[in-house]
């Protein structure tokens, strides 16, 4: 009894197959692989690359009518539409400086996913021991439970490192969460950042960039809890003999103390200041349905609130300049050829590269080589039986 095909056989059936599978790869190769549903939107115009806010300096592209650029001192600075991403000027966007913080904006888009607010937790000593001299706290004290809503209103309204801690503590500790955080970044395509301090205190090689807080700021505006949060003016935080006490939010565009003016249609995002940042500050704001995104880090006037006052000038300037700029970059320019997963936290304590995923070229080839495998199995038995019949 003889099992397999004729040599004939095998060969037309490999042709064939390897003909069909040909002839489909190249249609299938060119379909579209479809908009990232990360990207608000859809597809965008056409904008310079990336290396044009890599350039020192300002960098604007004014249309005819367009307003003139503020005169701010900041020593770096970022306007940009929050809804497309597109970059309506900046000045030294990529301008490694440190944060304060402003970086707690990433952190939250790092632990706010992966903590449930209902949750209750009493807090250790072990978990305040490692706040540094001279933070911002909101009040948090070993021995007492809070919500991690209660903690969450201690990072955003009191920029409070003791709340940080205990967050970052539930995350899987404070170097895990660093780690993290930069994966977060580097998904987002923010490559200036560099943590070493979750919470912004500063620390030896901590930087970020105007155009790297811009990214994380809108990313934060499609999350709800972080929108909610960033926007709250006023909470009542667990006191210890169990009265609350009402804290503010330290964001002056968005609360009016001090004698800053509030801005008409803020959103927030998160303000700092350390000895060696000077002020930095994310702001948002939304007026006639367009909302834009401004960064300013560092201003070199002296006053202690110019940095709400520099935001304010180039908010004014980019709602004025609206359709009269051509954009000089994308805040999606940067970002993860791959699709972004689920924010969760990440397996392994690195960033991990993804790998391309497998298309229909691939598929053809593989699809291919079987079929040439298959024919050539088939032939080799036929041979084989026609020997043992001549034996």
């Amino acid at each position: 009894m003889k099992i397999g095909l004729s040599s004939r056989a095998a060969v037309s059936t490999c042709g064939f197959c390897l003909a069909g599978v040909l002839a489909l790869a190249p249609v299938a190769a060119a379909a579209p692989t479809g908009a990232d549903p990360g990207t608000p939107g859809g597809p965008h115009a056409a904008i310079p690359p990336p290396a044009l806010l890599h350039r020192s300096g300002t960098q604007v592209r004014p249309r005819a009518g367009a307003p003139a650029v503020p005169d701010v001192t900041a020593l770096s600075w970022l306007v940009a539409d929050a809804r497309t991403g597109e970059v309506l000027a900046g000045h030294n966007a990529h301008r490694q400086l440190p944060p304060a913080s402003t970086l707690k904006t990433l952190f939250a888009l790092t632990v706010l996913p992966v903590l449930p607010g209902g949750t209750r937790h009493r807090v250790t000593h072990d978990e305040l021991k490692g706040v540094g001299s001279g933070s911002s706290l909101v009040g948090v004290s070993e021995g007492h439970a809070y919500t991690v809503t209660d903690l969450w209103h201690g990072v955003f309204l009191s920029s409070g490192n003791d709340a940080a801690r205990v967050l970052a503590e539930l995350n899987g500790g404070w170097l895990t969460t660093a780690a993290r955080m930069e994966a977060k970044a580097r998904l987002l395509g923010a490559h200036d950042t560099h943590v070493r301090s979750p919470d912004g205190y500063d620390a030896e090689g901590q930087v970020s960039s105007a155009y790297d807080l811009a990214v994380f700021g809108r990313a934060g505006l499609r999350s709800t809890d972080f929108s909610r949060y960033c926007r709250t003016v006023e909470a009542e935080f667990p006191g210890e003999n169990g009265w609350p006490y009402p804290i503010r939010n330290t964001n002056r565009l968005l609360s009016g103390d001090d004698g800053v003016e509030p801005y008409r249609g803020v959103i927030g995002i998160k303000n700092g200041y350390t000895s060696n940042a000077g002020h930095t500050l994310v702001a948002a704001a939304r007026r006639d349905g367009r909302t834009l995104v401004v960064t300013v880090m560092n201003p070199q006037s002296d006053g202690p609130f110019d940095v709400y006052e520099e935001a304010r000038s180039l908010l004014d300037w980019g709602f004025a300049a609206a359709g009269r700029v051509e954009p000089v970059g994308s805040l999606d320019a940067l970002r993860s050829s791959a699709r972004p997963g689920p924010d969760v936290p990440l397996a392994a304590a690195e960033p991990v590269a993804p790998g391309p995923r497998p298309g229909w070229p691939e598929t053809a080839a593989i699809a291919a080589a079987a079929c040439l495998g298959a024919g050539a199995v088939a032939l080799a038995l036929r041979l084989k039986g026609e020997r043992s019949a001549a034996g």
